[in-house]
């Protein structure tokens, strides 16, 4: 965007950890000072810390490319993981495969590439970068894989890089065995108002086609006051400066554009809060387990936002009383439900159970005939004399009645008051027939 105005060859301030563009401050002299002696000693653990943005990285990259081909380097970036995920993403970088293998199985393995590694005369570099985010546990599997050694030296040599809190870390007392083991340990310091000064124009020079552009100490010392000295916040700044000078045509940057310039970053948030070099809180607690819970804050809210929240809780309790209403008629519905089978089962059961109670109806006792009508006397012939004795031997024996079954009529009056006529039988009418006697009509009987 700007290159070609300013004649650079590329973006001086970018946020990437070039290693071209380091410039050897006194901190970062020191730094990497300690890094090589303790490679070439083959000391036990490395530990290098520093504020965010003060250019761990951009360090660690350059001591990376000075290596020779005799190192071989196992690099692990992300740091939130447990010791097993640890051990696998170290087993990845060197090119070993952990597919399917169990822990002792992995450890094996690794092992064994070490021993190889040094038989071939190299020396096998774990660095581990964001170290403040490992756990408890992870730090202790990172000691206990500095176990592996040999008689007269370490097979594996660890660098740990961090912030400040790791140092925090490495003081508790669950990692006394760890500390012991550290030999190397620096802590990288912001740089000073004379060192941002010289750390501007050596970046500027690095990306200059022709004859660098520069900026003067009025305007280093107003990025040196905002940035704090951290690296990071120095070439935000910076690469904003260009911005603004280019779009405003200035060739030369002078004390007011980086006012403008510094106003701007504050008034949009990119800066944010100033920074603290010696921030001592990490991302992720030592213990895992007592990661804080997310709070979340309550937004302010409008007077529409009151009404619709009031209305959507009346909505509720009208629901909320509607299916305690149904639950209700559900429940009434069940029991007469209930009722009407029990009431069912009963009048089902009445018919049998009476069929069974009640004995038959007995046959009323027949009785014969209480109207006789006496013949008048005549002579008998000898035919009539025999009709005569059957029909006396007929009403002498009993006829049987058939016995029908009724259904109970309602009660009438007693038949003691009532003269009841009979109709007269086949053999009366046979009977008055012989003997002549005077023929009754049925109808008036």
């Amino acid at each position: 965007m700007y290159e070609r105005f300013y004649r650079l060859r590329e973006r001086p301030f970018a946020l990437t950890p070039d290693p071209d563009y380091l410039y050897p401050s006194r901190v970062h002299r020191e730094a990497l000072n300690y890094l090589r002696y303790g490679i070439e000693s083959h000391a036990g653990f490395i530990v290098i810390t520093g504020a965010i943005g003060s250019g761990k990285t951009t360090l660690l990259q350059t001591l990376l490319r000075g290596l020779d081909h005799t190192t071989t380097v196992a690099r692990v970036m992300n740091t939130l993981l447990d010791p097993r995920e640890l051990i696998e993403a170290a087993m990845i970088d060197v090119g070993l495969d952990s597919d399917g293998k169990s822990k002792p199985a992995m450890l094996k393995a690794f092992g064994e590439f070490l021993v190889n590694e040094r038989l071939a005369g190299h020396l096998v570099l774990l660095v581990i970068d964001e170290a403040q985010n490992l756990s408890l546990p992870a730090l202790e599997e990172i000691r206990m894989l500095s176990n592996l050694e040999t008689e007269k030296s370490k097979l594996l040599q660890i660098i740990l890089i961090g912030q400040p809190d790791l140092r925090d870390k490495l003081d508790r007392p669950e990692l006394e065995q760890l500390r012991q083991r550290i030999t190397v340990s620096y802590h990288l310091e912001p740089i000073d108002a004379d060192e941002t000064a010289q750390y501007i124009n050596h970046r500027l020079a690095r990306a200059a086609i022709g004859a660098p552009i520069a900026f003067p100490r009025a305007v280093t010392d107003p990025i040196h006051a905002r940035s704090g000295g951290v690296p990071r916040l120095i070439n935000v700044i910076a690469d904003a400066t260009l911005v603004f000078g280019y779009g405003e045509e200035k060739y030369d940057i002078d004390a007011a554009l980086i006012e403008e310039v510094i106003s701007d970053l504050d008034a949009t948030g990119v800066l944010g809060p100033r920074s603290n070099p010696e921030r001592h809180e990490s991302v992720v607690p030592a213990d895992p387990n007592l990661m804080p819970r997310p709070v979340a804050t309550p937004s302010p809210r409008t007077a529409e936002d009151v009404l619709h929240a009031r209305a959507i809780a009346e909505r509720e309790k009208i629901v909320a009383q509607r299916e305690i209403d149904l639950a209700a008629r559900e429940r009434e519905v069940t029991e007469q439900r209930r009722v009407l089978a029990e009431q069912y089962r009963l009048l089902k059961s009445q018919p049998a159970v009476a069929a069974i109670a009640a004995p038959p109806p007995a046959a009323p006792p027949w009785k014969p005939a209480t109207h006789v009508v006496t013949p008048a006397p005549m002579p008998v012939s000898p035919a009539a004399a025999l009709v005569a004795a059957a029909m006396h031997e007929a009403q002498a024996r009993p006829m049987p009645m058939a016995t029908v079954q009724r259904p109970p009529a309602p009660r009438q009056p007693s038949f003691k008051s009532i003269h009841v006529k009979r109709r007269p039988t086949m053999w009366r009418r046979i009977k008055d027939t012989l003997l002549g006697a005077e023929p009754v009509l049925e109808d008036s009987l």
